[in-house]
């Protein structure tokens, strides 16, 4: 076995704070204050494929909201598809998004089901109508940019997710434009070309929220893994974002996104290469 060294300690100190981050109260914490925002305001909105996706890829929402006076939505395409479980998750999610200080919008009461590729092909009438939701907020809410999973984000849901508001964006006038945020989770995107830093200040809001979703991290801690992951972000988008062999950015903590523009009825991308945004720079200077 070999000897003690400064590698043993900082393993034992992540595996000392993951029993330790087991023990914190889930939710349950004071509402903060907000400032309030614009009423006319530019808008942002999340399409979630299931309540906690919000508070685990919303990183460049919240600066949006904190740093360039953004209004974000966040849309709950699903409740989950356990029917016990659906107004139980939507209450916590009511309390994550307040957390955060975004807005929340329910697509039909109970949230749309069966949202996946398979419906897609299969079950037209039923894909018809929930195209129909998504496309009347778009058309409602006009907003200027739109956070989904990418088309192989592996979980059924997510990449039904992604279909759904390609359908729906296709339903908007001709004229309609956004920019779009794909975002992933479960599984990584291949072409991402942009990395956005969060402070500790921010992924501490983000896990405090996160901790609201009481019914799910109870069963499974992943709102504690979340920092390592965006620290592995770090690790892959300073190479997929910034370019094989570049220089690793200098922060610890980041969400990997694809960014493009919706208009003339389809997705266009707005830059070559990837971009990198640290702390400091106002998020809106992405979107021109």
């Amino acid at each position: 076995m070999s000897g003690p060294t400064p590698y043993h300690d900082f393993v034992a100190g992540i595996a000392r704070s993951m029993q330790q981050g087991k023990q914190f109260p889930l939710g349950g914490f004071p509402m903060p204050t907000h400032p309030p925002v614009a009423p006319d305001a530019p808008r942002a909105l999340i399409f979630s494929p299931h309540p906690d996706d919000e508070c685990i890829i919303g990183g460049l929402a919240l600066r949006l909201l904190r740093e360039s006076g953004y209004r974000v939505v966040n849309v709950a395409v699903t409740q989950g598809s356990n029917k016990a479980r659906q107004q139980g998750r939507w209450d916590e999610l009511a309390l994550a998004c307040a957390y955060l200080g975004f807005d929340l919008v329910q697509t039909i009461p109970g949230g749309l089901e069966k949202i996946n590729a398979k419906t897609r092909a299969t079950d037209p009438a039923h894909w018809a109508s929930c195209v129909d939701v998504i496309a009347r907020i778009l058309a409602e809410h006009q907003p200027r940019v739109v956070f989904f999973p990418h088309e192989t984000d592996w979980n059924s849901s997510h990449i039904g997710t992604y279909h759904l508001l390609v359908d729906a964006l296709a339903r908007q006038a001709a004229d309609f434009s956004c920019h779009v945020v794909e975002t992933e989770f479960w599984g990584a995107m291949s072409t991402p070309n942009l990395m956005v830093e969060s402070s500790v200040q921010d992924l501490a809001d983000m896990m405090a929220a996160l901790s609201f979703h009481v019914g799910e991290v109870q069963r499974n801690p992943y709102h504690l893994l979340v920092p390592a992951w965006m620290q592995d972000n770090v690790r892959r988008g300073g190479e997929v974002v910034g370019g094989q062999g570049g220089a690793a950015p200098d922060f610890p903590f980041a969400t990997i996104y694809r960014l493009r523009r919706w208009n003339d009825g389809g997705l266009h991308y707005t830059y070559d290469g990837g971009r990198i945004l640290a702390a400091g720079v106002d998020p809106a200077t992405l979107f021109g």
